[in-house]
């Protein structure tokens, strides 16, 4: 009895480990507490999917000429109060140079201080500099032949206003140990901006800037070229490109201040410089000013690493008083806002994307009470319902240049 006791006892043992052992096999999921492996399976359950890196979109804008001439200064001066100001003339544009991620201008002027003077030697109220900063600017360009219109002490005393108003500026420098560009940070992505302008010839090898030879320690301290030794300088201008790469540009802008006054395509050396400058140097975008009128725009492609650059070739005026009641050319009346699209990947410090546009622009000048008024007319969808126009009677003006404006920036 004792024995077959024991022995139904292992039995009934045995068949509660077999039951056991059963379950296991059957249910693992139940009593091991990890994931169940499906080698059928390609991806883990927990495993997140790697979506692709989106794009920075960098949206940049850039105006031409901003000048001020004698009747400007006249007219920007507020007799009651003593002081000047400008930001009436931006008033219309304002909007579209606060949204772009990246403004840049030309100021085509000095801030020498008293006594204020227009063409031909250059020197504007210091409130034309606090207009551009209230305007949205970031970069002023002064990189252009009338930056030595007040000799040097001119100049260095316009960087230090511009700088005051705490605007990037590049295209001079107070001291060689300043670079040539200004770098700027725009969504975590630094860009470099270079200026350059042209002399006019000597004739014994001295720089130049509107036909006034510049000492050596001034030729130092601004970003100039020759076209009598445009090849050379072209080169500099290439070094000076390496180095901002170096010094961790992921993007990088030319502006040339080159071409002839008044005349509405580039010349020769305008296409040569833009061609050399995308085949040769690193470079994404070119700006181009100084003949006072709107020259077309294009995309040249660097054949080699297949990189498409746009040019802008003129931006024409953007402020100025040269128009057709005093040049008899209504063509100086007109510019653009020349705006660049990139779409660019950091991780891959590449750009998959560049569109380049254009909205032209229109300089008004009006009277109104004892004076005039000056105000930069965006020729956009609200030109018809535009209130100046309305007042002045000039809507038929304005639609004249948009008219020019597009036939211009469209030829090529």
């Amino acid at each position: 009895m004792e024995i077959a006791k024991r022995t139904n006892q292992l039995a009934k043992l045995l068949i509660l480990n077999l039951i056991a052992v059963g379950c296991l096999i059957a249910f693992p999921l139940l009593f091991s507490g990890c994931s169940y492996f499906d080698p059928n399976q390609e991806t883990s359950q927990n495993e997140e999917i790697e979506e692709p890196e989106a794009p920075v979109e960098l949206n940049i804008t850039c105006v031409g000429d901003i000048m001020v001439h004698n009747p400007q200064i006249a007219c920007q001066y507020d007799s009651k109060t003593g002081t000047y100001s400008y930001n009436n003339n931006y008033k219309y544009v304002k909007d579209y140079i606060y949204k772009a991620d990246l403004a840049l201008c030309n100021v085509e002027t000095t801030f020498a201080g008293k006594p204020y003077t227009g063409y031909p030697t250059f020197s504007a109220p210091d409130a034309l500099a606090a207009a551009l900063k209230d305007t949205g600017f970031d970069v002023a360009m002064t990189a252009n032949n009338h930056m030595m219109d007040k000799g040097l002490n001119g100049m260095k005393r316009t960087l230090e206003v511009l700088r005051g108003m705490d605007l990037n500026t590049a295209g001079s420098r107070l001291t060689t140990e300043e670079k040539r560009y200004a770098m700027v940070e725009v969504k975590d992505v630094k860009i470099a901006v270079i200026p350059y302008t042209y002399e006019t010839s000597s004739g014994n090898g001295r720089t130049s800037m509107n036909g006034n030879p510049i000492s050596s320690e001034s030729a130092q301290l601004i970003n100039s070229f020759s076209y009598d030794t445009i090849d050379t300088d072209l080169q500099e201008i290439k070094s000076v490109c390496e180095e901002a790469r170096q010094d961790g540009a992921q993007i990088v802008i030319l502006y040339y201040h080159w071409g002839e006054e008044y005349q509405m395509s580039a010349n020769q050396w305008q296409k040569y410089m833009a061609k050399k400058s995308v085949e040769d140097m690193d470079v994404d975008i070119i700006f181009g000013s100084h003949p006072h009128v709107l020259q077309e725009m294009e995309y040249i492609k660097n054949e080699t690493t297949g990189k498409t650059v746009p040019v802008f070739y003129s931006m024409g005026n953007f402020i100025s008083n040269q128009r057709t009641e005093t040049l008899d050319n209504r063509y100086t009346e007109q510019g653009i806002l020349a705006q660049v699209t990139i779409q660019y990947i950091k991780s891959e410090d590449k750009i998959t994307d560049i569109q380049m546009s254009a909205i032209p622009t229109w300089v008004e000048k009006y009277s109104s009470g004892d004076k005039p008024i000056y105000e930069i007319i965006p020729l956009d969808r609200n030109l018809d319902t535009n209130e100046t126009l309305a007042a002045s009677g000039h809507l038929l003006r304005a639609k004249q240049a948009l008219e020019d404006a597009n036939g211009i920036l469209k030829s090529n």
